[in-house]
């Protein structure tokens, strides 16, 4: 059935509502007939329906094909689900027939080692602006991609002299549709719950989602966390795109709850320290402007009050650091067709549209007006970039090439995405009075992107002081702190590489790094007496680990850490291939696998060790290629859920079967070897897994199943008069009196002597200690375990959220990792003094053998937005060595 026919069905049906008002209204406009609208195209008219990501796409393609010299459409990446990712950019007939070379002009720009002042100031005074406008990277954010097709349809059909002064002077760059998977998801969903009428009633099934809801992608990733750690395939083809064309404005255009209004820059508190002056006063410039078009229009709006400027790994922060103005637009959500706010006003879908439409262009008028401050102002902030490069206390990092190759190997490729350079050294050298290794990797901060390196790689940002301040006299106050997300993404602290920062330039020959993320591994001595080795302890070896168990291989992996007959020591956990245990193809499939994965194997003549456990001692663990299941649905969290799905699945390529709560409850479990709980986001499992919940997950457990609970899914191992662990989660440390709890209507007297006790009887006598935003803990690892095997001595966990479990007695299990003493744990960031007191040797990784079975505990998340990758070796060895180590009746 065609496109024209279901959407004239879906009219005859009643699935339309009309808009509150044609979309899109703005003042003088002059349409011209022969530009198609929306309704000409799709079949309904704008702001009446929420488009499918194909419809829009449709639509884009339409108009590109009938007006190539104003329009273009460039595909730039390609979601999980296979859906197309583009962005069109439109402009006078002029600028986009020299399309190319604007765009090889705005990449000299933004290399001002290549430029002097004369020729950069011939390029600043004939370039045009260019404003990139990004839309709906929540899928259920439904209004930006929608007026993304408005402000097409407008710029194209408009012949006042007002929008042909905007497109001579300026390039507008639409991505209409960031999040393509969760988009369709969300309208697929709301269609199927719409009756007769559709329902503007906030308790309607039309505005409550079902589990995950429509705001993330395919793996459940909020995009709008991931643009420091790249993860997902959206957001390293978009940053690539932006990098193609440095757009001098990015606008980053979201919806917020019904009752809000609409958010425009200047941001909140606190602003990244590494945003520039110049920066902010073009975010107000652009406020103002905005401002003034909703005051004719009679639209509300709100600044500074959320949405702070400092963790960089939103979409509006990200382009801040290329030098470009960068900022977040937030309309109320209807959320549907209709919505009824708090104050019994009706918002309608086609009000989100105008409001964003008229917020467009708006920001296309300021960029066009002021087209030579903002180029001036972003070839200035990458020309400074490198003279306080040079300058500055850092003026390098280096990353020593002693271990975790594949770490290295990932960051550098990621860091090189991001538009830094980075060497890896080709010689041994000596820098700051350190001597380094050949392999060692380089980063000189003389670069255009100086600010994004710093903030990047240095352990912490700094948050202002008086905001801190004002932050702690809130919690004095018992109000909530104003800090919108984590205080530290030290990509280094995450990876868990040492890194020096050095204040010379570091002066030694290397090789450019490139944005490959794994390097082909090697095998020595390919044809073995014996078999092959490969050394435990980083993602590469993980992989290959992986891909063998799947393709049928024998492997064994030892506890301990042994020297072989070579002369080589290898660490605990290290893989043995012994060629008796496997086919004649073996050095074929070895030498695959290493190109693949790249690992480092060994091929070893014999099984002779010098030092450490032989290969057939009972400290040598065979393993298994384990079935791994998921809890996959309410009440999971589906960040959570969605990363560690991914990490297993897209960094290991190994498959998980997610699995909804309900099926536990009878569920005949045999099949698996592994069940994965995620954190919970709305209360405890308990009430979906009910009492035969319980019971099934220790008879699995008891049977010889490993049990994985992530964060707070902790408490689920807490739960019933028979827990899976024997800890218990804590209160918050209450100093002083504890309060009286009798219940008669009066108690003792007492005397309050300070403001601070006083603050203490604020408090209930069993509360649950501050929320933490989010900061880098630092944690000491249990060397003699078999989970932490391959893992260093210390790791650097996110720690988010406020709960404490504390420690296993030796009777029971083993605290295999315990955050570190107290002035020792904050590792980046910043975390409430009373929090870290109480944090300070609590465990991070518990571990109890039930039964036949194995429980392993993290209670702060190990795959946290899938960049915290020194967590994930513990991860894996949780899944695969804790298969390897429960005894299931086999």
């Amino acid at each position: 059935m065609s496109l024209l026919k279901i959407t004239a069905l879906a009219a005859a049906l009643g699935l339309y509502s009309a808009a509150s008002q044609a979309v899109p209204v703005f003042p003088d406009s002059d349409y011209n007939q022969a530009v198609a609208s929306v309704e000409q195209i799709l079949g309904y008219p704008l702001a009446s329906r929420i488009s499918e990501p194909a419809a829009i796409k449709q639509y884009f393609e339409e108009l590109a094909k009938a007006h190539p010299s104003r329009i273009k459409l460039v595909p730039y990446a390609q979601s999980w689900q296979g859906r197309p990712l583009f962005y069109v950019v439109i402009g006078s007939e002029q600028n986009i027939g020299q399309l190319a070379d604007i765009q090889q002009q705005m990449q000299q720009l933004a290399n001002p080692q290549s430029l002097n002042e004369r020729q950069a100031g011939q390029l600043i005074s004939k370039l045009p602006a260019s404003v990139w406008i990004a839309n709906t990277l929540h899928g259920n954010e439904i209004s930006p991609a929608e007026a993304s097709m408005a402000l097409a349809y407008h710029l194209l059909a408009d012949q006042s002299p007002q929008t042909s002064t905007l497109l001579e002077n300026t390039l507008v760059y639409i991505d209409p549709l960031q999040n393509p998977d969760g988009h369709h998801r969300f309208v697929s969903r709301y269609y199927a719950t719409v009756g007769l009428a559709h329902s503007a009633d906030r308790l309607s099934a039309e505005h409550n989602e079902p589990w995950p809801n429509g705001r993330t992608n395919h793996y459940l990733f909020d995009m709008n966390r991931d643009w420091i750690s790249l993860t997902q395939p959206e957001t390293r083809g978009r940053v690539q795109a932006l990098q193609q064309v440095y757009p001098l404005v990015f606008v980053d255009s979201h919806e917020m709850g019904g009752d809000m209004g609409y958010y425009f820059s200047p941001e909140a508190e606190p602003y990244n320290p590494h945003i520039q002056a110049s920066q902010r006063q073009s975010l107000q410039w652009l406020g103002e402007n905005n401002a003034r078009w909703f005051d004719k229009f009679g639209y509300d709006y709100f600044t500074r009050e959320i949405f702070d400027a400092f963790y960089p790994g939103y979409g509006a922060s990200w382009p801040l650091y290329q030098g470009s103005v960068a900022m977040t637009y937030e309309m109320a959500s209807a959320r549907g067709h209709q919505y009824r706010k708090a104050d019994g006003d009706i918002l309608t879908f086609a009000d989100g549209v105008q409001r964003n439409f008229v917020a467009f262009m708006a920001t296309i008028e300021t960029a066009s007006q002021r087209a030579p401050e903002l180029l001036r102002n972003f070839y200035q902030y990458r020309k400074q970039a490198i003279a306080q490069g040079n300058s500055g206390s850092v003026r390098s990092f280096i990353f020593p090439a002693e271990r975790d190759s594949a770490g290295h190997t990932k960051l550098g490729a990621i860091l090189t995405e991001h538009g830094i350079s980075v060497g890896k050294a080709t010689e041994a050298f000596k820098a700051c009075g350190q001597s380094y290794q050949a392999g060692s990797y380089v980063i000189n901060t003389a670069q255009p992107t100086y600010h994004l390196i710093r903030t990047l790689l240095d352990d912490t940002v700094p948050m202002d002081k008086a905001f801190i301040a004002k932050q702690e006299q809130r919690r004095a106050n018992n109000l909530p702190d104003q800090i919108y997300d984590v205080t530290a993404w030290s990509l280094p602290l995450m990876y868990n590489l040492p890194v020096i920062s050095c204040n010379r330039a570091v002066n030694v020959a290397t090789t450019a790094v490139t944005s490959q993320r794994v390097l082909a591994g090697s095998v020595t001595n390919p044809e073995p007496g014996f078999g092959y080795i490969v050394p435990w302890g980083d993602m590469a070896a993980a992989r290959f680990m992986s891909s063998a168990l799947q393709q049928g291989l024998k492997l064994k992996s030892s506890d301990l850490a042994f020297t072989h007959q070579n002369g080589q020591r290898y660490p605990a956990g290290s893989l043995v291939i012994s060629k008796a245990d496997n086919g004649p193809q073996l050095s074929a499939l070895i030498a695959q696998l290493a190109a693949d994965s790249g690992a480092v194997v060994t091929g070893v003549d014999s099984s002779w060790v010098t030092d450490g456990p032989n290969f057939g001692s009972f400290n040598v663990k065979t393993l298994h290629k384990p079935n791994v299941a998921m809890l996959w649905d309410e009440p999971s969290n589906p960040l959570s859920a969605g990363s560690a799905r991914f990490v297993l699945e897209r960094n290991l390529n190994y498959p998980v079967t997610a699995m909804r709560p309900a099926q536990l409850r009878s569920a005949n479990l045999s099949h698996y070897q592994v069940l994965i709980v995620p954190a919970s986001a709305r209360g405890s499992y308990q009430p979906a897994l009910g009492d035969a919940g319980l019971a099934n997950l220790r008879s699995f457990v008891e049977r010889g199943g490993v049990l994985i609970a992530l964060g707070n899914a902790t408490d689920l191992l807490l739960a019933g008069e028979t827990p899976l662990l024997s800890s218990k989660r804590e209160y918050k440390v209450r100093e002083g009196e504890a309060k009286k709890t009798e219940k008669e209507s009066k108690v003792a007297g007492s005397v309050i002597k300070t403001p601070e006790e006083y603050q203490q009887w604020l408090v209930p006598e069993k509360a649950d200690p501050d929320w933490v935003p989010g900061f880098i803990a630092r944690a000491e690892v249990d060397q003699q375990h078999w989970l932490t095997a391959g893992v260093p001595e210390t790791v650097n966990s996110i720690y988010v959220g406020n709960q404490v479990y504390q420690p296993l007695t030796i009777a029971d299990g083993r605290n295999v990792v315990s955050f570190a003493p107290a002035d020792q744990l904050l590792a980046g960031g910043f975390v409430w003094d009373e929090n870290r007191q109480q944090i300070a040797h609590k465990p991070l990784v518990m571990v109890q053998a039930v039964g036949r079975g194995q429980v392993v505990s993290f209670s702060q998340e190990p795959n946290f937005r899938a960049y915290v990758d020194g967590m994930h070796l513990l991860y894996i060895n949780a899944v695969f060595r804790g298969a390897a180590h429960a005894n299931p009746l086999r």
